[in-house]
C-alpha cells in the first residue's frame, strides 16, 4: 500500500504545482472515514482507495481525479456525504465522487435492475466528465486483482461476468488496452477456470521449450529492418490467454491448431517509418491475405492507431506484428487517460460519438433488461467500416445492416428508412454490410421504424430507437381504442360527462392524467364498470349487468399488432363481422364472429367492433388441395398473382397422393377480394378443393 508521502511525491513528479495540503487531507480523510473496515483479504479497507489512487497516478491524471480515487467509496460505504466531500474538497471533486458512487444499497431491486440502475447513473455521469469512467475502471481493476479473496464462488462469478460484459469492453472503447487485457485475464480465470489453467499451462510449456524462439524471431526482424536503415524498438510475447481461448471458440479449433500465438510490437520514430517497416516485412516474409489492417489512416473510434499484419514465418508459423509510433503506443495503451494526462491541451470533453450513443440508449431503454442488452451491444468491439455516398466514415459492429448504418448516421434518418443502396445496388434492409461498403439510405417522409427490423439489427442504438418508436406507436393506438371505448361508456352513464367529471375520474382511479386513463382502458387494465363508477360514483351499485354497448367501435386507421391484434385462429379480414376480446395487459384481440375459438374467451370482456368504412388490408388464410401433377403449384401461384394477392406464407401441410394440401396466407383487401380468389381456385383444373380457414 502506498504511503501518504509516496502518493504525494508521485503526483508532484508530473505536476509540481499540485496542492500537497489537499492531497494529504484527502489521504487522511479516507483513512479516518473507512476506519476499522476490512476487505475480504483481511487488509484495512482504506488500502483499496489508496491503491486505486496509485493506479490513477500511473496514468498521470490531474489532482482532482487522484482525490476522487481516494474518496470514491466514502459516500457509499461510510457516514460521509456528498455535502461533506464538497465542503472539504470543492464542487468538482464532489461531482466526480458522486458519479463514481454506485447505487448498490437499493435492496428492493433485482440483480439486473440494480446493475442497470448503477450503469444508468454511471453513464450519465460519464457523459459529463470522462474522468468518472477512468476512476471507475481503476477501481474495477484493483477489485479484480483481489477477487480471489472473496469466498463465495457465485459472487466471484457475478463480478467477473459483469467485468467481462461491461467494464472490459468500456476500457477497450476508451482505448485503455492494458486495463482491458488484465480485466479479461482475471475474469477469464474465474469464469472458465479449466480453460484458463489449460491455456496458461500450454503457454508455459511453449515458453520453456521454445529455446529462445521469440528472441530469434525478434532478431531476424531487427536485422531485416536494420539492413533497410530503419531504427526501431521491438518486443515479442505470446498472445493473451483470453484472446487465444476466444479464437479457439470462434473457429472451433484446438490449441494446437492455433498457428498465430506469437505477437510482436514495433515502435518507430514517425509515421513514415511505420509504412517503411511494413514494406520491408512484406518483402522479406509472405503476409496472410485479409489479415492486414491500417488503423493509422483509419483509426478506431477510440482513437487507436497502428498497422496490423500477420506474417508467415519459417515452418508455416504465423506471426502477428503491430507497427506504431511511440506517441501512438502511449495513446493506444491508455487511450483517453493519455489525453487527460496533466498539462495536456487537447483533452476531450467526454462527449465522443459512441458515448452520445450510449446516453441515447439510456434514454430509450424501457427496463433493466433492455438497458443492459443495448449497452452490451453498443460497447463490444468487433467493427467494420462503411461510408456514406459523400465519403463520411462510420464504424459499426460486424453483422450490421443498412438500418444500423442509418441509425448510426442520425436517429431521424434511421426512423425514416424505407430502402438502401449498397455500392450503388438496391439491396434488402437486412443485408449484412462488409468493410468498405458505400451505403445510401432511401428515406420516406411518413415512414416509421418497423417492428420486424428487430429481427436483424445488431447495434444497441438501433434496437433502442426502434423499440422506443414501436412502444410509442403502440401506446398511441391503444389509447385511441381506449378513447373510443370511453366515449361509448360516457354515453351509457346516467349523467352528462364533461372535462370536470373526467378529471375527477382520473383522480379517483389514481392515474396521472387523461391519456393514462385512455391507455388503461385500451389495454384492458380497467373494466367498463370501474370507469363508470369513477365517472359517476354510485351509478353501478344497483346494476347487476351494465347497459349494452351502444355502438360498434371502429378500428379503421389502426395497425394490427399495435392497437389490436388479429386472431391467428380465424384470420378476420375487412368485411367479416368481428368482435373483440379484452384481456388485461393483452389489449384487444379481434376475432370473426363465427370463430370456433371464441368459446375460450367467454370470461373476457367482449367489445363490439367494426372495420370502419372502406377499411382495406389484412391477411386471410386458405387451405388449398392440389392434384399432384407437374405445374399445379405454378397454376395456384398464377391465380394469386392474377388476383393481386401477395403470398405471405405458403406451407405444405399434407402429402396424400394424388393430392398435396397447402396452407396459404395472403394479403387481401377485404372479404370480397378473398372470396374472388377462392372462386378462381375452385374453377381451376389444378385444384381439388379450396376453402378459407
Amino acid at each position: 500500500m502506498l504511503r501518504q508521502y509516496e502518493l504525494v511525491e508521485r503526483v508532484q513528479s508530473y505536476d509540481p504545482d499540485a496542492d500537497e495540503v489537499l492531497l494529504n487531507r484527502a489521504y487522511v480523510y479516507t483513512v479516518q472515514k473507512h476506519g476499522s473496515q476490512k476487505r475480504a483479504s483481511g487488509d484495512p479497507y482504506f488500502s483499496h482507495p489508496i491503491e486505486v489512487a496509485g493506479l490513477i497516478t500511473d496514468l498521470k491524471l490531474d489532482q482532482d481525479t487522484v482525490i476522487c480515487a481516494l474518496l470514491h467509496d466514502t459516500v457509499e460505504d461510510t457516514l460521509a456525504t456528498i455535502e461533506d466531500v464538497e465542503a472539504n474538497f470543492g464542487p468538482d471533486v464532489a461531482r466526480l465522487v458522486d458519479g463514481v458512487t454506485k447505487l448498490s444499497k437499493i435492496e428492493q431491486l433485482t440483480d439486473d435492475e440494480r446493475a442497470a440502475e448503477n450503469l444508468r447513473k454511471f453513464l450519465l455521469a460519464m457523459s459529463e466528465d470522462i474522468r468518472v469512467l477512468l476512476v471507475k475502471l481503476a477501481d474495477r481493476l484493483h477489485n479484480m486483482r483481489t477477487l480471489h479473496f472473496i469466498r463465495s464462488p457465485d459472487k466471484r462469478q457475478r463480478i467477473a461476468r459483469e467485468t467481462m460484459d461491461i467494464y472490459a469492453p468500456l476500457a477497450e472503447r476508451v482505448g485503455m488496452y492494458e486495463y482491458m487485457r488484465e480485466m479479461q485475464l482475471l475474469a477469464f480465470e474465474q469464469l472458465e477456470p479449466e480453460a484458463y489453467a489449460t491455456i496458461t499451462g500450454r503457454l508455459e510449456q511453449i515458453r520453456s521449450s521454445d529455446e529462445g524462439q521469440v528472441d530469434a524471431i525478434a532478431l531476424k526482424i531487427k536485422q531485416a529492418l536494420a539492413e533497410a536503415g530503419i531504427r526501431v524498438e521491438l518486443s515479442g510475447r505470446e498472445k493473451h490467454p483470453y484472446s487465444i481461448w476466444r479464437k479457439m471458440a470462434e473457429r472451433h479449433v484446438s490449441f494446437e491448431q492455433i498457428s498465430d500465438i506469437m505477437a510482436f510490437r514495433i515502435i518507430t520514430e514517425n509515421v513514415e517509418d511505420c509504412y517503411r517497416v511494413l514494406g520491408v516485412l512484406h518483402q522479406v516474409w509472405q503476409f496472410v491475405p485479409g489479415r492486414f489492417k491500417d488503423y493509422i489512416s483509419t483509426p478506431k473510434t477510440n482513437g487507436y492507431r497502428s498497422l496490423h499484419t500477420t506474417l508467415i514465418y519459417e515452418n508455416s508459423m504465423r506471426v502477428e506484428v503491430q507497427i506504431r509510433t511511440r506517441e501512438m503506443h502511449r495513446r493506444n495503451e491508455f487511450g483517453l487517460a493519455a489525453h487527460w494526462a496533466y498539462k495536456q491541451d487537447d483533452r476531450p470533453d467526454g462527449q465522443v460519438g459512441w458515448l452520445r450513443d450510449l446516453i441515447e440508449i439510456v434514454d430509450a431503454s424501457h427496463d433493466a433488461e433492455e438497458l443492459l442488452e443495448h449497452t452490451r451491444l453498443a460497447i463490444y468491439s468487433d467493427r467494420i467500416f462503411a461510408f456514406t455516398p459523400k465519403g463520411a466514415l462510420f464504424q459499426l459492429p460486424k453483422g450490421s445492416t443498412p438500418v444500423d448504418f442509418a441509425f448510426a448516421v442520425h436517429t431521424d434518418l434511421g426512423a425514416q428508412t424505407v430502402g438502401a443502396k449498397i455500392n450503388g445496388r438496391h439491396m434488402p434492409l437486412r443485408t449484412p454490410l462488409n468493410n468498405g461498403d458505400v451505403v445510401e439510405i432511401i428515406k420516406g417522409k411518413n415512414s416509421e421504424p418497423q417492428l420486424s427490423w428487430l429481427g436483424f439489427v445488431v447495434t444497441g442504438k438501433a434496437r433502442a430507437s426502434i423499440r422506443r418508436a414501436v412502444r410509442a406507436k403502440e401506446r398511441e393506438e391503444v389509447a385511441s381504442i381506449g378513447r373510443k371505448m370511453f366515449d361509448d361508456i360516457a354515453e351509457r352513464v346516467p349523467a352528462k360527462i364533461g372535462r370536470k367529471a373526467i378529471k375527477a375520474a382520473v383522480e379517483r382511479l389514481e392515474l396521472e392524467n387523461e391519456d393514462e386513463l385512455m391507455y388503461a382502458m385500451g389495454s384492458a387494465k380497467l373494466s367498463d364498470r370501474e370507469v363508470m363508477e369513477a365517472l359517476v360514483p354510485g351509478s353501478t351499485a344497483d346494476l347487476p349487468e351494465l347497459p349494452p354497448q351502444g355502438r360498434a367501435i371502429s378500428i379503421k386507421g389502426l395497425t394490427p399488432g399495435m392497437g389490436f391484434t388479429l386472431a391467428a385462429c380465424c384470420h378476420p379480414v375487412p368485411g367479416d363481422r368481428i368482435v373483440g376480446l379484452k384481456r388485461p395487459g393483452a389489449g384487444v384481440e379481434v376475432h370473426a364472429i363465427d370463430c370456433l375459438e371464441l368459446a375460450s374467451g367467454i370470461d373476457a370482456d367482449w367489445v363490439d367492433l367494426s372495420w370502419g368504412e372502406r377499411s382495406q388490408g389484412a391477411v386471410g388464410r386458405l387451405r388449398v388441395v392440389l392434384y399432384h401433377r407437374t405445374g399445379t403449384l405454378a397454376e395456384m401461384a398464377a391465380i394469386f398473382a392474377q388476383n393481386r394477392a401477395n403470398v405471405i406464407n405458403l406451407e405444405l401441410t399434407q402429402r396424400d397422393d394424388p393430392f398435396h394440401t397447402y396452407d396459404a396466407d395472403l394479403e387481401v383487401q377485404d372479404l370480397a377480394h378473398l372470396t374472388r380468389i377462392v372462386s378462381a381456385l375452385r374453377a381451376s383444373e389444378a385444384v381439388a378443393q379450396a376453402e378459407r380457414i
